[in-house]
């Protein structure tokens, strides 16, 4: 029998992940909810999604949903455990072009590097696409640009 996730989500009181899916040979929509047991605020996300995932007897109904999808659903889960909202949980998990990155754990880092990566892969132009042109070269406006404190002249010497 093979399953068709359709939304995954999570609930917070019990600490559970919810997945309704669609059973393919009958076409019937069911929602199965799974608690999340021994799920705590210190819990590693990225571990507890892979165990999900992988777990025996959930791992038909999750074959067709990301590890980073069931992460992030852990992260959000975790965040309000520890008390934060729901808004700072999803916050923390776009990328913010004002976020200071110095300030972030190793594993933070690596986790928006990722994403970072992801977006410039997705928007990178190979020479195999149709829009692709060699040596592009374009003409900024003098509107366009922006005052630079650096592009000052400076007295220093140099």
């Amino acid at each position: 029998m093979s399953f068709l996730a359709r939304r995954c989500g999570v609930q917070f009181n019990p600490p559970s992940m919810i997945l309704i899916y669609e059973i393919e040979h009958t076409n019937k929509i069911r929602k199965r909810i799974i608690p999340l047991k021994n799920f705590s605020e210190k819990s590693d996300c990225y571990k507890a999604a892979e165990r999900l995932k992988n777990h025996t007897r959930h791992k038909a109904y999750f074959e067709h949903v990301s590890l980073e999808q069931l992460e992030r659903l852990h992260i959000i889960l975790r965040d309000q455990i520890q008390g934060c909202s729901l808004e700072q949980s999803l916050d923390s998990l776009c990328l913010n072009p004002e976020e200071d990155l110095n300030k972030l754990s190793d594993k933070d880092l690596n986790r928006k590097k990722a994403e970072m990566d992801k977006i410039f892969e997705r928007n990178r132009r190979h020479k195999d696409d149709l829009n692709f042109v060699y040596d592009l070269e374009v003409e900024f406006t003098e509107a366009a640009q922006e005052v630079c404190s650096w592009d000052e002249e400076s007295n220093d010497g140099f």
